[in-house]
């Protein structure tokens, strides 16, 4: 177990950094004489169609958020399926603590949003926005500091994030679905149904699952539910151990995690910032940053997460409810605490399911994202370059 969380640590570790890179040449493409080619590319219209039955007709941008973020939460659910019965997070007394974390780390920061914002139902719907955590990047920066960091305080702080995504998994199913088309909910529950009858049976056939969770996707996407949801679903249904004709064990969940781990970290997470992140500055004024939703996320990001995440853990502690990762001092756990309102991907995915991309705010929304996980980032790294590898409560 401690080979495979090295192995995903690592991974994690090194798609952020390609992140911020990502990131970066982003912002030069939108800021340049490239914008008008960056906006044409974000925009080309791509379609699927079949006969006259099904036509799929979105921008790269959409296909993007719609498409392969798809299979970036069906990483997700296959890790926390895993985790959550073979992994860390399968004893009581390993999830305590970063889950207390996560409700913190959610709560606090709707809260400070939501105070900025109560009087306006439209931007009030980006509450859920400072909530998420990018567990890339956070562990890209994590990984900057080697061995300063012990590996109890890494695992605390994706196991977090995984709470964190699950938390999210929630809102979005929730609170950013559309009207449902009734006929496309029947199609996608007969297609539900067919894959836990696979699971039940113990079939490993993954092009099975790949196929009904194809269809999946597109009636998902035709209910008005959020497309990506289907990932998850799909995850849940996927057989983590299965004994063959040879009496061996095989483990589907593994062999397709580690089938699209790599295209999610350094194919699909990329793409995504890079069609996301790409914010023209040069039509931003310092007056337009000066709205209750950029303060909103801003705050909520950089001093909530950080005052939610660590009040609870505290409080949970001084309590005895749980206790601190071996070798873990409180100066590190706050460092963590800050880190985790490093939200990016998560939150500018969240943003386009609020706003819709809506120009209202004149993408100053995006812009605090950045900034938000920008102060978190660089004042998380200052404090655990600082502290000392020792438990001193």
């Amino acid at each position: 177990m401690k080979v495979l969380v090295g192995k995903f640590l690592e991974k994690e570790s090194s798609s952020g950094i390609i992140l911020i890179f990502v990131t970066i040449v982003a912002l030069i493409f939108s800021n340049t004489f490239l914008s008008e080619f960056y906006n044409t590319f974000l925009h080309t219209k791509i379609e699927f169609k079949v006969g006259t039955v099904l036509e799929i007709s979105k921008p790269l941008i959409l296909w993007v958020n719609d498409g392969l973020m798809a299979i970036f939460f069906l990483m997700i659910g296959l890790e926390i399926k895993r985790e959550l019965i073979l992994g860390h997070l399968s004893k009581f007394s390993h999830v305590t603590l970063p889950l207390i974390g996560a409700l913190g780390g959610m709560i606090i920061p709707a809260l400070v949003f939501a105070a900025f914002n109560y009087s306006d139902d439209f931007a009030l719907r980006g509450w859920a926005i400072p909530t998420a955590t990018d567990i890339a990047f956070a562990l890209g920066i994590l990984s900057l500091l080697g061995k300063r960091v012990p590996t109890s305080l890494k695992i605390f702080l994706m196991a977090l994030a995984i709470f964190d995504d699950l938390g999210a998994i929630l809102i979005i199913a929730f609170f950013y679905t559309a009207e449902l088309s009734f006929i496309s909910l029947a199609f996608g529950t007969i297609c539900i149904f067919l894959l836990i009858l696979l699971n039940k049976f113990r079939v490993t056939y993954l092009s099975l699952y790949a196929l009904i969770g194809f269809i999946l996707w597109i009636c998902v996407l035709k209910t008005g539910v959020h497309a990506t949801l289907t990932g998850i679903i799909l995850a849940f249904t996927i057989p983590l151990s299965v004994i063959n004709d040879k009496r061996k064990h095989t483990s589907p969940i593994r062999t397709l995690e580690h089938f699209i781990h790599n295209w999610v970290a350094y194919f699909i997470l990329p793409m995504f910032a890079f069609v996301n992140a790409g914010i023209d500055l040069r039509l931003i004024s310092l007056e337009q940053m000066n709205n209750s939703v950029s303060w909103g996320i801003f705050l909520g990001l950089f001093i909530g997460k950080q005052l939610g995440v660590f009040s609870f853990v505290y409080i949970a502690v001084k309590l005895n409810l749980t206790k601190l990762p071996t070798n873990v001092s409180w100066p590190q756990l706050y460092g963590v605490a800050i880190l985790t309102g490093v939200g990016f991907t998560m939150s500018l995915f969240i943003d386009s399911l609020a706003y819709v991309d809506s120009s209202a705010f004149f993408y100053t929304d995006k812009l605090a994202i950045l900034l938000g996980s920008l102060f978190s980032g660089v004042t998380g790294y200052i404090i655990l370059l600082n502290v000392k590898n020792k438990k001193s409560i």
